[in-house]
């Protein structure tokens, strides 16, 4: 997926709000504000969104000098998704189609963005994608391919998000492999936020070695290429991985929730819609 010219105020909007959650200095957000707009002005358009995204990000943290400023809200969002675990948990054992509830219950987790916005109510919002129509939702290969495969590979995307990840890799119930970002972006989980919320405890974690706010194939490690080269599954979450993923030309499994008037048209579907979308069958 390319960078729209719509991404570009959305560059600078992130840049101010990563810039206010890591220090209270003027001077500093000013610099970051004036840098990346420099930068935006170079910006390769045929780059995707998160590829333009580490760069922004790179800036952030050279200016400020700050590593994670969203370690404190990654640690309050796993926390409360935490709190839901056990009643969503029974949802899906005393669901008519636990596999499905699951997939709803995983994608509900995705409004855990603050790459796109602050304000959410986590139980209201679950409470609503579990009775949400699909937009896309195909279930059906989805089914087939976890059935038939050895091993997963599941691309994370948000901390607090990764404790619903847990549910649905436990109700998948096949060898997972859990893929995190390289170091703090966002509040894109990373290692740590992933043993917090329990991963560790479902799936073997590793770093996908890239430090953009999505999975950009050329930058990762390789041991995650190889992982991702020969899954039988490939499951990725959100739409960082999806800006990053989506022209990639082999069999994944999307799940999210589009936030984005970008990724919406990019998917064909209205905003708001929520989406298991399967590439490359």
């Amino acid at each position: 997926m390319k960078t729209f010219l719509d991404c570009i105020p959305c560059f600078m909007n992130q840049a101010l709000k990563t810039s206010l959650f890591a220090t209270d200095d003027d001077v500093k957000i000013k610099k970051v504000l004036d840098e990346v707009g420099d930068m935006v002005k170079n910006i390769p358009m045929s780059y995707s969104p998160v590829q333009n995204g580490e760069i922004v990000y790179k800036k952030i943290r050279e200016i400020t000098g700050v590593y994670d400023p969203y370690k404190e809200i990654k640690q309050k969002s796993i926390a409360e998704a935490k709190s839901m675990y056990d009643d969503l948990k029974q949802k899906i054992e005393e669901s008519e189609n636990p596999l499905e509830t699951a997939i709803r219950v995983a994608i509900a987790g995705n409004v855990i963005d603050f790459g796109v916005e602050l304000k959410f109510n986590l139980k209201e919002d679950v409470e609503k994608i579990l009775k949400q129509e699909f937009a896309v939702f195909d279930v059906e290969s989805f089914k087939k391919s976890i059935e038939n495969a050895n091993e997963i590979l599941y691309i994370g995307d948000n901390a607090g998000e990764s404790v619903f990840d847990k549910l649905l890799i436990e109700t998948i119930g096949k060898k997972t492999i859990y893929a995190v970002r390289e170091i703090p972006v966002i509040n894109d989980v990373i290692v740590q936020d992933a043993i917090d919320s329990g991963i560790d405890e479902v799936a073997e974690i590793v770093s996908s070695g890239c430090s953009a706010p999505g999975t950009i194939i050329e930058k990762c490690n390789a041991e995650f290429k190889k992982l991702y080269n020969n899954a039988d599954v490939v499951i990725s979450k959100g739409q960082g991985n999806y800006e990053g993923l989506s022209d990639e030309n082999r069999q994944i499994f999307f799940m999210l929730k589009a936030k984005c008037p970008i990724i919406a048209r990019d998917m064909n579907v209205p905003m708001g819609s929520i989406i298991l979308k399967e590439i490359n069958k």
